[in-house]
């Protein structure tokens, strides 16, 4: 059986891929620094683990880890996905909310890689999970898209870094309604060249490809799955 590990697990996009993962046979670790269930945090259910953890912060991770590897010994997949936004003037934008934003999106991707390494087995893969916000932008968005631009630098990075033994690619969505789905407009659906919003199933599917060994020959890449949206001309 194959470990996966999903940070950010507890909702969104993170929790598509961790159930994705575990309806494909795996058991899978969530780590979430917003689980409010006690009774979830340790107790497996339908091959899911969850553990409470600020992956911003190296102790905790490492804490964690020790107790993953008593349990399953190995890690195979590493979904780096935890992530927080901030939409702010570059002018009222503090150094305290910039530091915490690289920390959460993009230090977390390097701590959480770093501290696996002794537990990754032949063929494990780490996906990361970065924003079509990484090649593009509008006004107020330095500190979501540095943290996000440097997730598709890291991603090629490790995969020189870490390869043959561990393949690493990264996803870069665009849209992809979390919550809500069915109150989108018609207008918000017919933007996008595909003709409707992303969900997170769209990035669930493509994930568990890219962790898979259907996509052996794969790795250093950045997979952007917007519906088109960046390959739109648009003049205003």
């Amino acid at each position: 059986m194959k470990t996966a590990i999903v940070s950010g697990g507890a909702q969104g996009i993170g929790k598509a891929i961790a159930r994705k993962l575990s309806k494909e046979g795996c058991a899978v670790v969530v780590l979430d620094s917003g689980i409010d269930d006690p009774e979830a945090l340790e107790a497996e259910k339908n091959g899911l683990l969850s553990f409470r953890c600020d992956v911003a912060h190296p102790d905790e991770i490492n804490e964690v880890l020790a107790r993953i590897e008593a349990l399953y010994g190995k890690v195979d997949y590493l979904v780096n996905n935890a992530g927080i936004s901030c939409f702010e003037p570059i002018e009222s934008l503090s150094i305290e909310s910039w530091n915490r934003m690289l920390a959460v999106n993009l230090s977390s991707v390097f701590y959480l890689s770093k501290a696996c390494l002794p537990l990754f087995s032949d063929n494990s893969a780490i996906l990361n999970i970065a924003s079509t916000r990484a090649l593009m932008s509008e006004p107020g968005g330095e500190a979501y898209g540095a943290s996000k631009g440097g997730i598709v630098a890291l991603t090629h990075a490790l995969a020189i870094s870490l390869g043959p033994k561990t393949r690493v690619n990264c996803i870069s969505p665009g849209w992809i309604e979390t919550r809500h789905y069915e109150k989108l407009s018609e207008a918000d659906h017919k933007q996008h060249p595909a003709g409707r919003v992303g969900k997170v199933e769209d990035i669930a599917e493509a994930a568990y490809f890219l962790l898979s060994e259907k996509s052996g020959f794969t790795t250093g890449q950045n997979f952007v799955i917007d519906g088109g949206m960046t390959k739109k001309m648009i003049y205003e």
